[in-house]
């Protein structure tokens, strides 16, 4: 794996089995399998004049609990976290790893000094003053939630300016930590709206801060950096009332199958604890390319995870997909 890959390339994969994209089980995506029930005609969308985001703010304000003029708008997370590295104009960046590996690259990338602390081994190792703190919340690759009010506490006595992603918070019942946004000037929220909304394709990250900080983001970004499609089709998403809690029981669900399957099998050593629509886990004497090849036959992909920092080539993540597709993972480890 190269250092800042991510997920398996679908279309590679199918091109080297000789079938379409669709034939793969694709569990190295964490995009949730549930969609929403919309019914959205582009043909009918007038995208003559430049679009006003005025009803997405105000949709995704009401989504989070949050007011409209607390969150700021971006084509993505990617583009969020690239963004507030180069605003922040920080020195130093301590990321509690393994993380989302953008937020190393961009580190590196803005000349940051980078400290990582192993969230698994040392996670109440102390910071330093005014650093940049990246906390991914429920965490990625193993999807586990932490309480952080321990950590809140630590990180405002040492001064520092703290990013949270809580771009898989929605699979989970948990609280939000913009709860904190008008006690703490110094903490911002991502939200990567593709992931639970299963739309990798259109490109809206939020970030929820206090009301000064997002005016002085503002002042600097672009008028118009989202497209009437991925507004209009947002929008028509968050009406889906339904969605977000029948998500959630059948990702559980699906979830507790999952690590039942992964209990029973030879080659699986170790399972993380997860509250996410993914499962973390360490291979028994395999290497997650051999593991991949065992899985080939059945169109299954997985993500190796040697390129995260603190893991190895034993580690993969599993992706809680449907039930037909978790019962031909079942096939193949039973085999």
């Amino acid at each position: 794996m190269k250092a800042y890959q991510h997920g398996g390339d679908v279309t590679a994969f199918a091109k080297s089995l000789g079938c379409s994209t669709g034939e793969v089980i694709d569990l190295s995506s964490n995009i949730n399998h549930i969609k929403p029930d919309i019914s959205v005609d582009f043909n009918r969308l007038d995208i003559s004049a430049y679009p006003n985001y005025d009803e997405l703010y105000a949709c995704i304000a009401d989504l989070y609990n949050v007011k409209p003029e607390q969150i700021e708008l971006f084509n993505g997370g990617s583009s969020a976290i690239f963004t507030l590295f180069c605003k922040f104009g920080l020195k130093h960046c301590t990321i509690y790893s393994p993380a989302y590996l953008e937020y190393k690259k961009a580190s590196v990338l803005f000349g940051y000094d980078t400290d990582l602390i192993d969230r698994f081994e040392n996670i109440h190792r102390d910071v330093k003053e005014r650093s940049l703190v990246i906390f991914v919340n429920p965490s990625t690759p193993d999807g586990a939630f932490y309480s952080i009010d321990t950590l809140m506490q630590k990180w405002i006595e040492k001064d520092c300016t703290v990013l949270i992603d809580e771009s898989f918070l929605d699979f989970t019942d948990f609280e939000s930590a913009a709860r904190y946004i008008e006690s703490y000037d110094k903490l911002y929220i991502l939200k990567s709206m593709t992931k639970f909304y299963s739309a990798a394709g259109i490109r809206v990250g939020t970030v929820i801060s206090n009301t000064q900080n997002i005016e002085k983001l503002k002042k600097s970004e672009p008028l118009w950096k989202i497209s009437q499609f991925d507004s209009h089709y947002l929008q028509e998403v968050l009406k889906d009332r339904y969605f977000a809690q029948t998500s959630k029981v059948i990702n559980q669900k699906n979830r507790t199958y999952l690590m039942q399957i992964l209990q029973n099998s030879k080659y699986i050593q170790k399972i993380y604890p997860s509250n996410a629509n993914y499962v973390l886990v360490k291979l028994n004497h395999l290497t997650a390319q051999k593991f991949q090849a065992i899985l080939k036959p059945y169109k299954i992909m997985i993500r190796d995870c040697s390129n995260f920092d603190g893991l190895d080539e034993q580690h993969v993540r599993i992706a809680v997909k449907s039930r037909s597709d978790l019962d031909t993972l079942k096939k193949a480890l039973y085999a």
